[in-house]
């Protein structure tokens, strides 16, 4: 009995850890978002049909977004058809550090370019529709010798979504680049747009396979616990039967006892004589 009730344990235990390995099956596509940038992929796979989940790294300041391993192919492009994850830009105040080191007047005008750079990349890409956007800046050094001066330059590549047209946009996109670097002629601003590629298909399912994508986590934990039920009541059952027949057992053990005690006690006992010295017969015993 007690071999029997073991086997069972270690068969639901068994259940048990499978069931925790399968809904651990998620496979991680990026890690080190900010909260963001992890809704907005959570948000564009889900909308693709893909499961999707956002989950706190281990030191608590990042999140991590995972899909589930045979969805990770298509969640990869998804992601990259729809410029995920957005690029993180960096402001005026983050090139310009306060630092205790003395820094050279190239270094400072490189800086400096690359400021506005960020600046204008992170503007244009608040543009509806577009997917991403960057932004180039040249601006020559200032010879005091020359008859004229050089003039800046500026390159603007913009992604956007499919079926967006942002045509009639570049005169705005173009006035906002001249207008926030100084001695930038408007001739001199490049803007070149791109469309995304679509979204891909999803691959045809079955309808019992899309309840299994969507829902066999779940129906496999369900089972499990199932099993596990099923065989904790077995367990209690066989308890339950080897405790009564061990006391019928016992009770029948004792009437037997009581029926040999009774038939024993009706069994007549010979008599007995006593018999003198003389030869007399004296009363029975």
């Amino acid at each position: 009995m007690k071999f029997f009730t073991r086997r069972v344990a270690r068969v639901a235990s068994l259940c048990l850890l499978l069931a925790a390995l399968a809904g651990c099956s998620q496979q991680e596509l990026y890690g080190q978002l900010n909260e963001s940038q992890a809704n907005e992929m959570v948000a564009a796979l889900r909308s693709a049909g893909l499961d999707a989940e956002k989950t706190a790294s281990r030191d608590g300041k990042s999140f991590v977004v995972s899909t589930g391993a045979n969805d990770f192919p298509r969640a990869v492009e998804v992601l990259r058809a729809g410029g995920f994850p957005r690029d993180s830009f960096k402001s005026l105040g983050d090139v310009f550090v306060k630092e205790g080191f003395v820094s050279s007047p190239l270094e400072e005008r490189a800086r400096y370019i690359y400021a506005i750079s960020q600046e204008l990349s992170r503007t244009l890409s608040g543009i509806d529709g577009v997917v991403q956007a960057r932004v180039h800046v040249s601006v020559p050094e200032r010879n005091p010798l020359a008859d004229k001066p050089a003039l800046a330059t500026a390159s603007v590549f913009i992604k956007h979504r499919p079926g967006v047209n942002l045509t009639q946009e570049v005169g705005k996109i173009k006035a906002l680049v001249v207008n926030s670097l100084e001695g930038l002629p408007y001739d001199n601003v490049t803007v070149a747009l791109f469309p995304a590629d679509p979204l891909p298909p999803a691959p045809p399912r079955s309808g019992l396979a899309a309840m299994w994508g969507n829902y066999g986590a779940w129906l496999l934990i369900g089972g499990v616990i199932g099993v596990a039920a099923l065989a904790a009541g077995l367990v209690m059952w066989l308890r339950q039967r080897h405790a009564r027949q061990t006391r019928d057992g016992g009770g029948q053990l004792s009437v037997a006892l009581r029926s040999q005690d009774d038939v024993a006690s009706n069994v007549p006992r010979p008599s007995l004589r006593v018999v003198g010295l003389d030869g007399a017969q004296s009363s029975n015993i």
